[in-house]
């Protein structure tokens, strides 16, 4: 495995959480938001919301490794699996804002990403 100064791993970590930040809070739009929490008709909004996620992703690759582009498609579907994860949880538990474990699944799901995110700071550092 390649040696990397730690100014440059995390330089990439920190853009990429705030990669993360942009695309789980400030592009996320109410019809996301709500949508795919939704029991039916989740789909579209989960993927719009997930796709700014990859986006967001394909953009750190093409300037760090432009031939780690396909890491979007990975961002994109493990995203997709920990929010549809997420809601359906809630869900079944019948867990909203007023409820503490509502807010230890929000915190859950929140560190998932950041450990997703840390896992592709590795991949782009090493593949």
């Amino acid at each position: 495995m390649p040696l990397v100064p730690v100014s440059t791993m995390a330089l990439l970590a920190g853009t990429m959480l705030a990669k993360h930040y942009v695309a789980d809070f400030l592009l996320q739009t109410d019809w996301m938001a709500r949508g795919k929490e939704r029991a039916t008709g989740w789909l579209g909004p989960l993927c719009a919301h997930v796709a700014c996620h990859a986006a967001s992703t394909l953009c750190v690759a093409l300037v760090v490794a432009p031939h780690l582009w396909w890491l979007a498609l990975v961002d994109f579907a493990i995203h997709a699996c920990v929010d549809w994860g997420k809601s359906r949880l809630a869900r079944r538990g019948g867990w909203g804002p007023a409820q503490v474990r509502f807010w230890w699944l929000l915190g859950f799901d929140q560190m998932l990403h950041g450990l997703t995110d840390i896992g592709l700071v590795a991949a782009f550092l090493s593949l």
